[in-house]
This record gives structure tokens, sequence and C-alpha cells, in this order.
């Protein structure tokens, strides 16, 4: 397997034909895709943090990792996404799975478990919106670079 730089509307087409419970992101800081000889067989897709509180310049924030079941595809992107990540000076890199979910793969690739978030809708009466994805409690990860303070 490797790895290839990937424009965002391949990466949105990959997530739409592969992913189990999301649409794809809005945009994108940055997208890496992963190849078996000719053929895509994952993708993971970086941005801005969702999360206000994490938005403050150093965290970027995976939003989409997603794969056609290819063996260790999803720890290669989660790793290969942080090295990118902090080669452009990020110091934290986060991502959300379900409740569910083991996070073996963000395991391999050197991520931590940090939390878990209450969940629940984005829907409110000043701003109503239309669920499209799973609204349940999810679990935060995080991988920090060594002895690196996350500013903000």
């Amino acid at each position: 397997m490797t790895l290839c730089p990937l424009g965002f509307a391949e990466a949105k087409a990959f997530v739409v034909g592969h992913h189990r419970h999301h649409q794809p992101p809005q945009g994108h800081k940055f997208s890496i895709g992963a190849m078996e000889g000719d053929k895509l067989v994952g993708v993971v897709i970086v941005g801005r943090p969702v999360a206000r509180g994490f938005d403050n310049g150093w965290t970027a924030e995976i939003t989409r990792c997603c794969t056609d079941g290819t063996k260790n595809a999803a720890s290669m992107l989660y790793a290969a996404a942080w090295r990118a990540a902090r080669s452009m000076g990020y110091r934290r890199l986060v991502t959300y799975t379900l409740i569910e979910e083991q996070g073996t793969s963000l395991r391999a690739a050197g991520m931590r478990e940090v939390g878990k978030t209450k969940g629940g809708s984005w829907d409110c009466p000043a701003r109503p919106r239309t669920d499209k994805a799973p609204v349940g409690q999810k679990t935060l990860w995080e991988i920090v670079g060594r002895r690196e303070k996350v500013m903000g």
C-alpha cells in the first residue's frame, strides 16, 4: 500500500461510496489517499476542528477516515494525517468515533482516547438543522506532539 495526495472532490466521492454513516464534510485543509496498485482503497480528510473550543489555530481534526475494508489502510491513513499535520505546524490532531467503535486503528497510529462527548443533536430553535449523522455519544481521540503545549 502507498499514500497519495488527494483532491477534495476525489476524497468526497470516496466517502459517498464507502462510508457507513456519514456524508462528506463541507471542506478540508488536506486529504490523503491510500492506494493498492492503481486502486484507491481509503481516504482521510483533515480540516478545522468542528468544536469551537478546539479551533485555536494549532489543532486540526480528522473529519473523515474511510476505507473499503483493506487491512491496515485506516491506521496507515491516521498516521499519515498526523505526520502531514505536524509538518504543517499543527500541534494537536483530534477525531471522534462512535461510542461502539473500538479505535484499534487509532491506537495503532499513536492516538489516545481522551474522553466521551455527551452526544445530542445540533438542532435548536435559533438554528434549525436536520441531523444527517448519528447523534449519540462519541469518543474523542487525540495525538499531541512531544513536549508541545497546545496554545489557546
